[in-house]
């Protein structure tokens, strides 16, 4: 059962009923005392999330010397590592051959902690004790000792040939992987326990692989900005020209990275779970049965749904493309409100004119009609996902002020992460949620925090480039920012 708020009743998404009275309850509140028979509907159910594995093959080239050093201490040759990005939602790990970097296996899983809330500040509000603390990080590394196991499954060797582990995370997932206390990460002024670069054996974290492999962990930024930013911008190797280069890892805690010339600013934003499916009426993970594109088509609207099955909910990257195409439509004004359907009339195409409807007395926009379930978009969900919008552009904005460098001035912008590879340049640009550039300045780099884990993983030389590239990176804290309340207002706007 999807479970995005952590059993918190905010997000909605548990309603079941129970019969025979087919009485609907939030299933995380109800308590049960008798035998009772429970119907799970459809936007209840949980379905296998679409997870991003590939990333941006690096430029940067590094010297291969870890391979060396277990070659001289070993009677073979077999020498293996496991890339791994420990992401809020989701597990990557990569098996790497070390002597020449090679990828072998992908594996990848949703991360379990996610029965614990969708959001780092779920799971830090979950681990207020030593022993949940202890529940969060054992939930990790069971995860990690499957996907090992799948991975030698794939590529048919033992688990004693790995060595090295290479895990980058956010602070609040890389303070829970290394069981650091995480309390003063949901607290002001939000700061990490160590933002330093770390190195475990295997008496310290319970890895099924060779008995003296390492467990490596590069360096953080801030407390909201952690080595998966490292492993991001090693990646794209921003030192290798004088560009201004903006990255955007977007998601439920977005992080930014401006690079203006030789100088590096980051920031992190709380863009909230929208982007994520949750609070928006039908929306959902980029799950089987999920819409994750809505386009105009002569005088109608088409939609792609992952899986080409029946629609069920609509992603994060169907709402951006959604906002969009209402803004296109001239459905909704540059402020997010509805315009009157009297006012469309003798502008739009009828066919739109009957998708604008009504939900609990607020308008509405009917994406697709079903017999069972029509997925809507609501006057409450475009407010939502101006919220989630308006977060990560007022940070960029934000640091565009600190640096002094315009749209204009922009010369490349990287999208990172899961959802930045599927959304569509034209329709963020079109919300305002990234700034107004050529779609030609947008760079995909998918998952490039494993890209990074993977340098980092088969070179110490990297790790140190690494130490070097978080130690410059400065870290606006952008809510104390006495431009913030206005920048993120005005961002609000479409």
């Amino acid at each position: 059962m999807s479970t995005p708020c952590g059993g918190k009743a905010i997000c909605k998404k548990c309603i079941v009923t129970i019969g025979p009275e087919s009485n609907e309850v939030l299933a995380c509140q109800h308590k049960i005392q008798t035998d009772l028979t429970v119907t799970i509907p459809l936007t209840s159910r949980f379905f296998e999330q679409k997870i991003l594995a590939s990333g941006i093959e690096t430029k940067s080239k590094f010297e291969h010397d870890i391979y060396k050093k277990y070659l001289k201490s070993g009677d073979h040759d077999q020498i293996y590592g496991v890339a791994v990005d420990i992401g809020t939602t989701t597990i990557v790990a990569k098996l790497i051959d070390m002597k020449d970097g090679s990828p072998l296996a992908t594996e990848s899983e949703l991360n379990p902690q996610t029965i614990h809330g969708d959001d780092v500040i779920s799971r830090i509000a979950f681990a207020q004790t030593d022993d949940k603390l202890n529940h969060l990080q054992n939930l990790i590394v069971e995860c990690l000792n499957t996907l090992i196991s799948r991975l030698c499954e794939q590529a048919n060797i033992k688990s004693d040939l790995i060595y090295e582990i290479c895990a980058v995370g956010n602070t609040t997932m890389n303070h829970i992987f290394l069981k650091f206390p995480i309390k003063q990460l949901g607290r002001i002024p939000f700061e990490a326990y160590s933002l330093d670069s770390q190195d475990r054996t295997l008496a310290e974290l319970n890895l099924k692989i060779n008995p003296s492999a390492n467990i490596h962990t590069p360096p953080n930024i801030a407390g909201f900005v952690g080595s998966d930013t490292t492993a991001v911008t090693l990646a794209v190797d921003t030192n290798s020209n004088n560009e201004n280069i903006l990255i955007v890892d977007i998601g439920t805690n977005g992080e930014i990275v401006l690079a203006a010339g030789d100088k590096l600013y980051a920031a992190s934003c709380a863009a909230g779970p929208a982007l994520e499916g949750a609070r928006i009426t039908c929306g959902s993970r980029a799950t089987q049965g999920a819409i994750e594109a809505v386009v105009i088509n002569e005088n109608d609207i088409d939609i792609d749904v992952i899986g080409r099955c029946r629609p069920r909910s609509i992603c994060g990257s169907g709402l951006i493309d959604a906002l969009a195409v209402l803004l296109n439509l001239g459905v909704i004004d540059s402020s997010g409100r509805f315009i009157e359907r009297k006012k469309l009339q003798e502008i739009l195409p009828e066919k739109i004119l009957e998708r604008i409807t009504e939900k609990d007395g607020q308008p509405a926009f009917c994406i697709h009609s079903g017999d069972d379930q029509s997925i809507l978009l609501t006057q409450r969900d475009i407010r939502q996902g101006q919220l989630a919008k308006a977060a990560i552009r007022a940070g960029i904005k934000l640091l565009q002020n600190k640096t002094g460098i315009d749209d204009s001035s922009l010369d490349k912008i990287y999208l990172a992460g899961a959802f930045g590879n599927y959304i569509r340049k034209e329709s963020a640009i079109k919300i305002g949620l990234l700034p107004d550039v050529t779609p030609e300045k947008i760079h995909f780099v998918g998952n490039a925090a494993s890209s990074g884990a993977r340098i980092m993983l088969i070179s110490s030389h990297a790790r140190q480039a690494a130490k070097r590239l978080a130690k410059k990176i400065e870290y606006v804290e952008i809510a104390n920012d006495p431009k913030f309340t206005e920048t993120y207002t005005d961002s609000m706007l479409f």
